[in-house]
């Protein structure tokens, strides 16, 4: 049995329960540290890279390999609160259950965080695709405009929904193809952009219109790239020694994740002029690759994204419907979202996701997806930092750490909310009718419940 069936056999057997059902499979106990670091890379390292690159660029140029560093170092902030969590409650649950658990008599706390991190898996599944169809458009021309994007990235994302839906088995056998190559094509694109740059175009690292708050805002925004070190958490019934491996897991991939960010934002901006990576920036790895790496060089950064991004879209689609169904088998979400067919497989919850990803993609451009998984997923990690701090002394934290966290996350969201708010009001008030409608949401399936339970 390879590593990705047998951690989907494991999500399904413990995502086909419910949620307060307790394991009774014997743990088998298959994953050492690397297949865990393998499981993480493989959720973080999908189509953030590819879509953050432009987008920084444009606002702080030749900082912005800075700015990834800084959003890596919140990223094990945030990490400090799952690790501490997961090795207290010893459940792999993850975001969802940790809360529910730490505040059991509050039926809107266990709904709000059950909408909130659905949703933000949501807006990943339609960053990922759309960076699909960014990329696999810009080498056709017939197909590179809006439209044409918008529907690739439809197709896409209905590809593998279809994937999921008919065979777990069979969504196992390639996300094993998928997650391993791109890893290696990633490190083999930044070797050839390595080789091909000048290191004066790195000059000068902070230009004159560059201020700390824009390199601030940016790290929290490259925050999203960041998200997918928890999967490791989903394993913990299926891993070797979880109380050392779970800590050693997630901050080794996150390391290697933002080393392999770094070393390919450098890479990109000493190769490829900034006026093209900012022209083109839905695919700014892909501007300019054949003049300045050649075609082999462009085969494999469109190559390299494609596969990144059709690794994430179906990780993403396979463990988040199967939380959605968790969540709506608790009450929080409508009830049939939690029936599955074929025993493991939660067709609804499925078919829901990939429709609401679609008109996410559909009715907002790139940097609304990207900023909306940025700040739902910071919102997630603030919530998990508190919790954290709540449990602080069950959980055996440092006070500096976690407070540490809760204040990095707290003005990293603050920044991108300010930013939004004073750069692009109508992608502000976008944004925020989103959370209305969540909020709004999670109100009323939080009322319903706690009506049932009384």
């Amino acid at each position: 049995m390879s590593l990705k069936e047998s951690f989907n056999q494991f999500l399904s057997d413990r995502f086909n329960k419910e949620s307060t059902t307790k394991l009774t499979r014997k743990r088998e106990k298959e994953l050492g540290l690397g297949e865990l670091i393998a499981i993480a890379l493989g959720g973080m390292v999908g189509g953030g890279i590819f879509s953050i690159l432009g987008i920084a660029t444009e606002y702080i140029g030749n900082a912005t390999p800075i700015a990834i560093l800084i959003g890596g170092v919140l990223a094990s902030f945030a990490a400090y609160s799952y690790v501490k969590l997961a090795l207290f409650y010893k459940d792999e649950g993850a975001t969802y259950s940790f809360f529910k658990k730490s505040f059991p008599g509050s039926p809107l706390a266990s709904s709000a965080i059950g909408w909130l991190i659905v949703f933000g898996y949501i807006s990943t599944l339609a960053l990922y695709a759309f960076t699909f169809a960014s990329y696999f458009c810009s080498q056709i021309e017939a197909l590179n405009d809006p439209l044409w994007q918008k529907i690739v990235a439809g197709l896409v994302i209905t590809f593998f929904a279809a994937v999921n839906l008919v065979s777990v088995k069979g969504m196992g056998k390639l996300e094993d193809l998928l997650v391993y190559s791109k890893i290696i094509i990633l490190l083999f694109i930044s070797g050839m952009l390595v080789g091909k740059g000048d290191i004066q175009n790195l000059y000068p690292v902070f230009e004159n219109q560059t201020t700390l708050n824009q390199i601030l805002v940016v790290s929290a925004i490259t925050f999203v790239a960041f998200e997918g070190f928890q999967l490791v958490i989903h394993a913990y019934n299926e891993m070797d020694d979880p109380q050392k491996n779970i800590p050693r897991a997630i901050y080794s991939s996150i390391g290697i994740a933002t080393a392999l960010y770094v070393v390919l934002a450098i890479s990109a901006l000493a190769t490829i002029p900034k006026e093209i990576i900012i022209s083109d920036k839905e695919y700014a790895l892909a501007a300019g690759a054949k003049t300045y790496l050649g075609t082999l060089g462009q085969f494999m950064v469109i190559f390299g994204a494609l596969l990144a991004t059709s690794s994430a879209i179906s990780g993403t689609l396979f463990g988040a419907s199967r939380l959605m169904a968790v969540v709506a088998n608790d009450g929080y979400f409508p009830k049939s979202l939690g029936r599955k067919i074929k025993v493991h497989i939660p067709d609804r919850a499925i078919i829901t996701m990939s429709v609401l990803a679609f008109i996410l993609l559909a009715t907002g451009g790139l940097q609304v997806i990207l900023e909306f998984g940025s700040i739902t997923f910071i919102g997630v990690s603030l919530l998990m930092a508190y919790t954290n701090y709540k449990k602080r002394k069950e959980t055996n934290s440092s006070l500096l750490l976690t407070i540490a966290a809760l204040l990095g996350l707290f003005f990293a969201g603050l920044l991108i909310i300010y930013f939004e708010f004073t750069v692009n009001k109508e992608q502000f008030y976008y944004i925020l009718s989103i959370y209305v409608l969540l909020g709004m949401g999670a109100l009323f399936f939080a009322k319903r419940n706690g009506k049932k339970e009384a």
